[in-house]
């Protein structure tokens, strides 16, 4: 679907499903350098549990129009205006990697629109390599490659996949050679600079639940426990054998871990 947030083009997938302003509404948010298009084999399983879900390209990111948003807050108020524009007054939000930051900061500062928070391969705060940070200002090829490696889990590295033809490590390097360029830079960056999750954590009153990857390098799941000791209404589910693009790497664990929170 596409409309039109604050003067711009915002784009959303939406399971391929009639959308029914009567069904609760379920907003996914994707992580650093990365489209609506990571969440493919999660949005249409939302969208047939009876919900409204809407996987959104963040502005600059996929098919939504404008530059990327300079840091986690600004893509924190996006959200609320995304759902005035959608017609959406409360919803779910998930979100992943720097998604995880803007959702929890959006449950923070608009706690009267956000029904359930949760947040995947998060942690309190995501410093980002300077190397990494370097190659990404650079648009090298070496930025995704680096993420991928820090990113997946030995079993995705290893090949086998429950979805047939997805070899992850490839389909992980083409999405983040497909975001515009600067666009990568730009949000690790964002990421690296944000420090406001714990203050945001200690905002929110939302039930929370936290998907983490037991094997995820690039944001340990003990680096989650200061964010969820403080908060007053969480729950998490492990996922084993899986690094940081869980999404991919292990999508039936994850669709089994988000069917009780949708």
């Amino acid at each position: 679907m596409e409309i039109t947030v604050n003067g711009l083009k915002a784009h959303a997938a939406t399971g391929s499903r009639e959308l029914n302003a009567d069904e609760p509404a379920v907003i996914l948010v994707h992580g650093a350098g990365l489209d609506r298009t990571v969440w493919q084999l999660q949005t249409r399983n939302i969208a047939y549990m009876g919900r409204r879900a809407y996987a959104i390209d963040l502005p600059g990111h996929g098919r939504s129009e404008g530059d990327a948003l300079k840091s986690i807050e600004e893509m924190a108020d996006w959200i609320p205006a995304f759902m005035d524009a959608a017609g959406i007054e409360k919803a779910k939000l998930i979100g992943h990697s720097m998604g995880s930051f803007v959702t929890l900061e959006a449950a923070a500062r608009y706690p009267d629109r956000v029904e359930g928070l949760c947040l995947m391969g998060v942690s309190d705060t995501m410093p980002v390599h300077p190397d990494l940070l370097a190659a990404a200002e650079r648009n090298e090829r070496l930025a995704p490659e680096l993420i991928i490696f820090w990113g997946l889990g030995e079993k995705a590295k290893i090949g086998g996949h429950p979805h047939p033809g997805l070899w992850v490590h490839n389909a992980s390097q083409i999405l983040f050679e497909n975001a515009r360029e600067g666009v990568l830079f730009n949000d690790l960056a964002a990421c690296n600079a944000y420090q406001g999750a714990l203050d945001a954590a200690m905002r929110v009153k939302c039930e929370t639940l936290y998907v983490l990857g037991e094997d995820d390098m690039m944001t340990p799941a003990r680096k989650a426990r200061p964010l969820a000791g403080a908060m007053e209404n969480t729950s998490t589910a492990m996922i084993g054998k899986c690094g940081h693009m869980m999404l991919i790497e292990r999508p039936n664990q994850v669709h089994d871990a988000l069917k009780g929170f949708v």
